[in-house]
């Protein structure tokens, strides 16, 4: 019998598994786009503090605005994904973070990083929105909790290798960073465009019925739970390099890969923990941890506990 060759067989596996191959592309699409949001996550505070000049505030605001786009084209990617389709979403997404990475570039001051942020967190929350539903619509229903937490290492691992890839290219140009954040994306684009969708349109409302509201009214207090933990990871990113430094820490970068790398290693190993132990307790659990991650972090006069602040908070944050 005549022996395949290793593409040949990668070929075979995806047609006879179409589901899991199509969440491999959905994966990998969405780990280009989080692999250029990374890159930018440690240098941006000391380019707004660098060659922009500006302080404390600045950083913040220009970190910040990536949330506050994020909050709004969320539950807009939603309803446009269920209305016009997954993959189509996603792409447009990936297309939108590029033109967000392109702009870093744009000779405009902390103003001009505003708008390349907020147009980054609307590209940003529709791929993360199109992409978790298009990952649930492809997975087995008694492991679609686990299916989400996969999903989510694409976007950790993109967080934990992206900035490992922005100090190197750092050492080239802030530019050299910039035009990395802009690439990325679009290599995800270009994945996902090639990847086949399992979705079906919901039905037209009847006639006369109320309009579903944007923000379905049972996902608000987790959702606000969900937000407060995110204030957490805000501040990681946005200050974590800066603070360190302020006590005389070197190596906030590596703290911050630190984060996200257990983030991916509490994502692979504990991943099934909502299934079993259901989602109200692990996340109570969860953010006690990282409190006290954020707390170690806080109190650190050393690099060790910095490190270990870390990690604490991204098992809890995972």
């Amino acid at each position: 019998m005549a022996l395949r060759s290793p593409t040949s067989r990668v070929r075979a596996a995806a047609l006879g598994r179409p589901a899991l191959a199509a969440s491999a592309g959905v994966w990998a699409a969405t780990f280009a786009c989080f692999l250029g949001i990374g890159a930018s996550l440690t240098v941006l505070p000391r380019y707004v503090k660098g060659p922009i000049g500006a302080g404390d505030l600045a950083v913040g605001v220009v970190v910040g605005a990536f949330a506050v786009a994020a909050i709004v084209g969320r539950p807009i990617g939603g309803r446009l994904a269920d209305a016009h389709g997954r993959r189509r979403i996603v792409v447009v997404g990936l297309v939108i973070s590029a033109a967000a990475g392109a702009m870093y570039a744009l000779p405009l001051g902390v103003a001009g990083l505003i708008a390349a942020r907020l147009v980054l967190g609307v590209g940003d929350g529709w791929v993360f929105t199109a992409g978790a539903t298009w990952i649930v619509d492809l997975a087995p229903e008694e492991r679609r909790g686990q299916a989400i937490g996969l999903f989510g290492l694409a976007i950790w691992s993109g967080l934990t290798v992206g900035p490992l890839a922005g100090e190197l290219l750092l050492q080239i140009s802030y530019e050299a960073v910039w035009a990395f954040c802009a690439a990325t994306p679009l290599v995800g684009a270009f994945v996902a465009a090639r990847v086949p969708e399992r979705h079906v349109a919901p039905p037209a409302p009847a006639p006369g019925a109320a309009r579903a509201p944007i923000v379905p009214r049972p996902v608000v207090e987790p959702g606000i739970a969900l937000l407060l933990a995110n204030v957490g990871y805000g501040t990681m990113a946005g200050f974590v390099v800066l603070h360190l430094a302020e006590q005389g820490v070197a190596g906030g970068a590596t703290v911050f890969t630190a984060f996200a790398a257990a983030v991916v290693v509490a994502r692979l190993v504990l991943g099934r923990l909502p299934d079993r132990l259901g989602p109200r307790r692990t996340a109570l659990a969860a953010g006690t941890a990282e409190a006290l991650g954020l707390a170690l972090i806080a109190a650190a006069e050393s690099f060790p506990v910095a490190l270990v602040g870390g990690v604490v908070m991204g098992l809890g944050f995972s």
